[in-house]
């Protein structure tokens, strides 16, 4: 069976590669750390997802820049005391955008996992 062959769907038509289903703005490691963190919480604050991501303070908010601004998450500034915070919260987008890509990884996943046929034996 050949890479073409493999990726015959059912009726005669292609399936489309699974990595075509992930969302670039998702997909990239730290908004989609975002945002798995944000899913686990109704609210998370900004300094508790810099220390779980690993990243600057810069690099995350260059990221929730871009989060906020496709609708997935929301934003809020606020103080406890005399001390500036920041807050993420994942919309509904967000949590839909995430399904999206968890659904697609798990495609992949399913994919590179299906019985292969060993090379140098015939096809059945």
């Amino acid at each position: 069976m050949s890479v073409e062959d493999s990726t015959a769907a059912h009726d005669g038509q292609e399936e489309p590669h699974p990595t075509q289903a992930l969302d670039d703005t998702v997909h990239q490691r730290v908004r989609l750390g975002v945002l798995t963190v944000a899913r686990e919480a109704a609210r998370v604050e900004f300094g508790f997802l810099k220390k779980q991501l690993a990243v600057t303070d810069g690099n995350l908010s260059r990221h929730l820049k871009v989060l906020e601004e496709s609708g997935m998450i929301t934003v809020e500034k606020g103080y406890v005391g005399r001390r500036p915070r920041t807050w993420v919260t994942l919309t509904r987008e967000g949590a839909q955008a995430l399904d999206a890509e968890l659904k697609a990884l798990r495609a992949l996943v399913l994919r590179l996992e299906a019985p292969r046929p060993v090379p140098g034996t015939p096809d059945t």
